[in-house]
């Protein structure tokens, strides 16, 4: 089957996912749904032959569930009340995520084909990488030379994701050993 039948699919299971994690009841499940979403961007980027993204979009799927679930395990409202509101904001939600469906659908025929090159950046990087940086090693000048700001990126949201983890932690420990909170 081609790659690209297989991420319309995807992209249909996500927005499915999706629908289902704003629209249950129950916030455990809902946060359930946002994980096998992320799941199914991880899948993606295994088609989209950039496994480093596969590898760090399911830590981080696996991480946020943990942070979530442990969040929301033994609170009191794991009950939602519907609004009345509901109702159009729903309706709002399923056509944005039909358009961005039919978009995606789109910009998936537009791709060139499964195994081509997408840009001729990284022909460049291939020919000249080693001669302008002069690394051994270009994997790790394109890293940390080429994307550098991306990279900077990267580890800031990873930091500011621990960082809320330890905060969300650390509240719950000061709440059991009966401390106050700040």
């Amino acid at each position: 089957m081609p790659t690209d039948i297989w991420l319309v699919f995807l992209l249909g299971f996500m927005i499915l996912g999706s629908i289902v994690a704003l629209e249950i009841k129950d916030i455990l499940s809902s946060i359930v749904a946002v994980g096998v979403v992320g799941l199914a961007v991880s899948i993606s980027f295994v088609f989209l032959q950039a496994p480093d993204l596969a590898i760090v979009q399911f830590l981080f799927e696996i991480f946020s569930l943990i942070i979530l679930l442990r969040a929301f395990l033994k609170k009191d409202y794991h009950e939602m009340k519907p609004a009345r509101i509901n109702l159009f904001l729903t309706a709002l939600t399923i056509v944005t995520l039909a358009a961005v469906f039919g978009l995606s659908v789109h910009v998936f025929r537009e791709m060139p084909a499964f195994g081509q090159p997408l840009l001729t950046t990284s022909e460049h990087y291939l020919q000249q990488g080693a001669g302008e940086v002069g690394a051994a090693n270009l994997v790790a000048a394109v890293v940390l030379d080429y994307r550098a700001y991306d990279t900077l990126g990267e580890v800031t949201v990873l930091f500011t994701a621990i960082l809320g983890a330890l905060t969300i932690l650390r509240v719950r420990r000061q709440r059991k050993e009966g401390g106050s909170t700040r």
